[in-house]
């Protein structure tokens, strides 16, 4: 039996995935790799944590869609769900610390929606 909330949280982790990549690729790694008043190692650094989360996106999405379909798999629901929360409370300090409104941020709410679907998951 397919677990609907876990299916949720896989797609709405590939939507986010794909805002991170094609939107976030244009509005905030360009400009990144464009700043010269960083070292070339922190502009490189940055660049790596970037690729960090877009690889994490895609586990995250197979591993919600593997809890979906597999109830042995409810432990990478659980995990998940918990990293997707931590993401988004992690959003959200750093925005408040850098004086930005944490909704500014799109992995605030974007990554708050996977946490709350995955929390319909673990419900039932």
């Amino acid at each position: 039996m397919l677990n609907a909330g876990f299916a949720a949280a896989s797609v709405l982790a590939l939507l986010t995935f794909t805002v991170h990549t094609f939107v976030g690729g244009v509005y905030v790694v360009r400009p990144l790799l464009a700043v010269e008043g960083l070292s070339r190692a922190s502009r490189w650094l940055n660049y790596y944590c970037w690729h960090m989360t877009t690889l994490t996106l895609l586990v995250m999405t197979a591993m919600f869609a593997y809890s979906a379909l597999e109830p042995a798999a409810r432990g990478f629901g659980v995990l998940f769900t918990a990293l997707a929360a931590s993401f988004s409370l992690l959003c959200i300090a750093v925005a408040i610390k850098g004086g930005v409104r944490p909704w500014r941020f799109p992995a605030t709410s974007l990554f708050a929606a996977v946490a709350a679907a995955g929390i319909w998951g673990l419900s039932t």
